[in-house]
């Protein structure tokens, strides 16, 4: 039986060291969600954390916003 390995971001490259997507990948997400999932205010603050460490590490590979879209859009409540 495999064993779960969590998707856990690679740094400075801010991919998945499972799955090589950008993180957060889907399945960190959707683990971010459960682990978060009565805390959506502490997985944004989290998240803003991961983001502005990923600035830091990733300073001028995207255009204003796209690190916003990636690490907190999608964890907003709707």
């Amino acid at each position: 039986m495999p064993r779960y390995r969590p998707h856990l971001a690679a740094r400075p490259s801010w991919r998945c060291r499972v799955c090589g997507a950008a993180w957060p990948c889907s399945p960190a997400r959707l683990a971010l969600l459960g682990e978060y999932r009565e805390n959506r205010t502490g997985l944004l603050i989290y998240l803003g954390t991961m983001m502005y460490d990923a600035a830091g590490d990733l300073t001028g590979q995207y255009p204003p916003g796209v690190l916003a879209d990636r690490f907190l859009t999608w964890a907003r409540p709707r």
